[in-house]
């Protein structure tokens, strides 16, 4: 790492905040309002997600709901890409498909609509955390039955601690930042 990449993610670290006990007690959430707030920060954190997919032939972006949108969408942005949402349970209008999955606190559903993505189309999943792998190895599985053909998964952190890199099926991914074993963030 270069120390320009070294001053990059410092400042990125700097902006995450840990919440105790949100949004159920025994979870520290990673709040990243303050790094999305800073104009530098955020643009260094898009240039940094996209960059090894840059050559991909990246088609559509799928960003996961809700912070997964606002880094995802930025993503497919510069890329040139086109971008799909994945979403909770029951907040897509049309005709879509759906995956249950666990996550660190309890179960839940994610959907997409179903032409979000055409078979072959070369996709990107982005989301601001990678915990227990959950969410992102359902959105993995949408896109798989959707027929896309998913090029890696992009996130802004990853919990390393939780082995959520297993739940990817060993698809390329990137992690601006990994926390350490004390939950502090590398």
């Amino acid at each position: 790492m270069t120390i320009q990449e070294r001053d990059v993610v410092e400042r990125l670290r700097s902006l995450i905040r840990d919440v105790p006990d949100f949004p159920r007690p025994g979870i520290v959430f990673k709040d990243i309002t303050l790094l999305l707030g800073d104009a530098v920060a955020f643009h260094a954190a898009i240039g940094a997600l996209a960059q090894p997919y840059v050559d991909q032939g990246v088609d559509i972006v799928a960003g996961i709901e809700s912070r997964g949108f606002i880094l995802g969408g930025a993503v497919a942005d510069r890329l040139g890409a086109g971008f799909a949402l994945v979403r909770k349970e029951g907040r897509l209008p049309s005709d879509r498909i759906s995956q249950a999955y666990t996550l660190e606190y309890g179960e839940a559903v994610i959907e997409m609509h179903s032409d979000a993505i055409a078979p072959g189309q070369r996709v990107l999943i982005v989301d601001d955390l990678l915990a227990t792998g959950g969410t992102a190895g359902a959105a993995g599985a949408l896109v798989d039955r959707l027929g896309g053909d998913i090029v890696g998964f992009a996130f802004l952190i990853e919990l390393s601690a939780l082995g959520g890199s297993a739940a990817l099926g060993g698809r390329p991914y990137t992690a601006l930042l990994r926390t350490k074993t004390d939950g502090g963030i590398r």
